[in-house]
Formats: structure tokens, C-alpha cells, sequence
């Protein structure tokens, strides 16, 4: 029987629900996700193995007009995908303003196939979704238009039939049991730094970085140390919070996440270092993984 296996990217807007998109195809937590824009710093590949077909993801960085060096990177991280990817997977919030979403994905300059996919179908009216599609084919750019909902995994299984369709004929690229190529320690660190995208408002999301310390399985517990990095004191201070209410709130809710994602008990230990303007600086960008 043929087999079939390619590279699928994902593209769009901040906040267009690519990561939530991911999640659900996979079944698997592996991106993070937050309300707030621009969560997403990495390119972060899923690996979906089924009988006759693998399919490899990445969910990449939302497409945005750079201003630090950490954006630099992150739109870096866009271009390289668009260069590897068998099929784009366009990725559109249905409430966006179409126009403005068909002349950044005319602007990407796709050689490949790409499939436009219509987010978040369910705040959307049937008239309105036969307009968009009537609008969206019009366009021409696309081989097919699918509405979604993510978040409520609607029409999922349709968007994988019709990846597996425009995949071409290969070997897997992958063992079978593979579902990313980032390691633990990326994941843990990505789980700390959504539930800072909860719990803080305004820039502070934007101003921290996580970086695993210590990561050790003992026999009853995996004992992780991470340093929560931030530009000023002022903002040490916040995270922290009063009588380090804040900080033990972080790591609350962060542990249950990272207990569900190892399937085993987690302490956690984490603290607050303070590096001015580590997202234009090329060391720290290193040391964070950012480069």
C-alpha cells in the first residue's frame, strides 16, 4: 500500500489559534496557549504517525513586523518554514478582516500547495461563512477552503483527510512513536511561561523568558529548578509578588500542567533573575534558546 509523509506548516496571524490548531490534531498538549497575541517564540514540529500516513507539523510564530532582535529571530523562524513546507496550512480567525488576511498570505510568496483554513467557524452565521468561501475561492491562491472550529475540534478530521490527499509519496520521516523533536526540558519551561501569560497583564509576558535550571527523574518524582528572566526589578517584583504569592501561584498551576504532560509527581522550584535588555542581546538570546 502507498504510504504518504510530508511537512506541514502552519502560518498566520498572532492570536489565529495556530498553536490550539496543533493541539487538537495531535491530541496532544504541545504548544502553548494563551488570549493574549504572540505567545508562541519557537517553531515547534508535532509528529502525527496514523497507518499509511505521517504527517510533520510546525506551528510557527505569528506573523509579525519585528521590533527586538528576539522578533528577528521569530519571523526567522516563519521564512524557514516557508521554504520547507509540501503544504501550508493558512490559518485565518474568521472575524479577521479577510482582505487584510489573503494580502499577508499573497505576501508570503508560498511555492509549495497551501490549504486556507478558516478558524473559529463557531462565532460565525451561516451567510457569513458562504461569503468568506465564495471570497476565499475567488482568491485562487488556495487549493481548498475548510472551516474549523479548534477549539471545539470541528471538522478536524476533514482537515487531516484532506492534508493526507495533497501529501506526496514517501517513507515516514520519523520513528512511530515520535510526537516532537523538542526535548522535556523545552516543554517544562513552555508551561511555566503560559501560566505567566495568564496571570500577569500587559508587557510582562513579553518581558520573561524560562530557562530550566535542573531537571531530574528520582524514583518517586522528577525534581525541575527554572529561572523566571525578566528586564527589570520592578517587574522581579510583580512576578514575585506580595509575600511571593505570585511566584507560588506560577508554580502551582504550572506544576499541575507539567505532573500531566510527565505523567508523574513534579516539584518544582523556581525564582526570578533580572537581565536588562536580554531580547536585543545575543548571549542571553543563546543561552534562552532563542537563537
Amino acid at each position: 500500500m502507498m504510504h504518504r509523509a510530508g511537512f506541514v506548516n502552519i502560518f498566520g496571524k498572532p492570536n489565529a489559534g495556530k498553536s490550539t490548531l496543533l493541539n487538537a490534531i495531535l491530541g496532544e498538549k504541545l504548544a502553548i496557549v494563551s488570549p493574549k497575541v504572540q505567545t508562541t517564540r519557537h517553531r515547534i514540529t508535532g509528529v502525527l504517525t496514523e497507518p499509511g500516513y505521517q504527517i510533520v507539523f510546525s506551528d510557527t510564530p505569528g506573523i509579525i513586523d519585528p521590533k527586538y532582535k528576539m522578533h528577528e529571530k521569530m519571523m526567522s523562524a516563519v521564512k524557514s518554514a516557508l521554504e520547507d513546507a509540501d503544504i501550508a496550512l493558512l490559518l485565518m480567525d474568521g472575524r479577521d478582516n479577510l482582505d487584510e488576511c489573503l494580502e499577508l498570505f499573497g505576501s508570503l510568496k508560498l511555492k509549495g500547495t497551501s490549504i486556507l483554513v478558516i478558524n473559529k467557524m463557531d462565532n460565525l452565521e451561516a451567510p457569513a461563512i458562504e461569503e468568506i468561501k465564495a471570497k476565499c475561492l475567488a482568491w485562487g491562491k488556495a487549493k481548498s477552503v475548510i472551516f474549523i472550529s479548534a477549539i471545539q475540534k470541528k471538522n478536524i478530521d476533514l482537515l487531516k483527510k484532506e492534508i493526507v490527499q495533497l501529501l506526496p509519496e514517501s517513507e515516514p520521516f520519523y520513528p512511530e512513536d515520535t510526537l516532537t523533536d523538542r526535548s522535556t526540558r523545552f516543554f517544562v519551561a513552555e508551561m511555566v511561561r503560559e501560566q505567566i501569560f495568564h496571570l500577569f497583564e500587559d508587557e510582562i509576558p513579553y518581558h520573561t523568558a524560562v530557562v530550566v535550571t535542573l531537571f531530574q527523574e528520582k524514583q518517586t518524582l522528577t525534581k525541575i529548578s527554572a529561572d523566571i528572566v525578566v528586564t527589570r526589578e520592578t517587574q522581579k517584583g510583580i512576578i514575585l509578588g506580595e509575600r511571593g504569592r505570585s511566584i507560588r501561584e506560577i508554580g502551582s498551576r504550572a506544576r499541575q500542567e507539567i505532573e500531566k504532560f510527565l505523567d508523574r509527581k513534579v516539584f518544582l522550584e523556581l525564582h526570578v533573575k533580572v537581565r536588562d535588555k536580554w531580547r536585543d542581546n545575543d548571549n542571553y538570546l543563546r543561552e534562552y534558546g532563542l537563537l
